[in-house]
């Protein structure tokens, strides 16, 4: 199957929904982040859903804004219930259990599918001249939330304003920004057989499929989850919620373990959610 090259430009303020898009404080990393952007317009992508299996390439803003953290010493938590700390990495990065210990994960500038990588940030380990020296963050990796810390020098940090909570049991999404209810909508989520996982996760990937009329609708949110029954899917399963060319089967426990929304609602969505976006997936 060949792959489409259309790109969603980014850009400073998006006049569809209305909704900025995320700009970095530091002037050289916009730069290469501008570079990146170039690279992704023609970079093909492949992935393979949990419960998927579109032909998808990387779309949309993955810049954070600026972050301006409180000054403490030691260990702090980063964000706060309304705003969340998104990380993207600059070149490469190491992720350790424990800082300087052994690492046992590695990650380049860009994933698996040419998205670049992001973690959320979970809390900040600052010196006694308060600089900031590593990351806690969760990992878009398995075991779902899994969790490391980075060196502060390899990743580039902002806030991020929305939220996503997805109830299993009433089958419906709520989508939060800074803290406010903006929406919910009915979903379609996993069957009992191959289910959706829950916990707490985060937007790791924004992606759009060849076909906007095909199983996946317009376009995928990728999180950092996986299916803890698909293990020999490809990629290991990952989890995204995704729009439908299956309207009846929204409100059901139906699918591999993926979120399916109603299409504008699904464009909605997308367009409030950039990488680093919380992710809650409760019974």
């Amino acid at each position: 199957m060949s792959l489409s090259n259309r790109s969603v430009a980014i850009g400073n303020y998006d006049a569809q929904t209305g909704d900025e898009v995320v700009t970095f404080r530091k002037r050289r990393l916009a730069a290469r982040l501008v570079a990146v952007r170039r690279a992704l317009l023609w970079a093909p992508l492949l992935l393979v859903l949990a419960g998927c299996g579109a032909t998808a390439h990387v779309a949309s803003s993955t810049r954070p804004p600026s972050d301006a953290p409180s000054c403490h010493a030691g260990l702090v938590r980063a964000g706060s219930a309304n705003v969340a700390v998104a990380a993207v990495v600059r070149s490469s990065a190491k992720a350790y259990r424990r800082p300087g210990k052994k690492p046992f994960a590695r990650f380049g500038r860009l994933n698996v599918n040419r998205f670049p990588s992001f973690f959320r940030v979970l809390g900040t380990v600052r010196g006694p001249d308060c600089a900031a020296r590593w990351f806690r963050v969760q990992l878009p990796i398995k075991p779902n939330g899994v969790t490391g810390y980075v060196r502060a020098n390899a990743v580039d940090t902002g806030p991020v304003r929305s939220r996503v909570v997805v109830d299993l049991s009433s089958k419906r999404l709520t989508l939060f920004r800074s803290g406010r209810r903006v929406f919910s909508t009915s979903v379609a989520v996993g069957s009992s057989a191959t289910p959706t996982p829950t916990g707490r996760y985060y937007v790791n990937q924004r992606l759009i499929p060849q076909d906007p009329g095909g199983p996946y609708g317009p376009a995928a949110i990728g999180i950092s989850a996986y299916s803890t029954v698909l293990t020999g899917w490809t990629q290991g399963g990952p989890i995204a919620i995704h729009g439908t060319n299956e309207p009846w089967s929204i409100g059901h426990a139906v699918s591999n373990g993926c979120i399916r929304v109603h299409n504008p609602a699904l464009r909605r969505l997308y367009g409030v959610t950039p990488a680093g976006t919380p992710v809650v997936i409760r019974r």
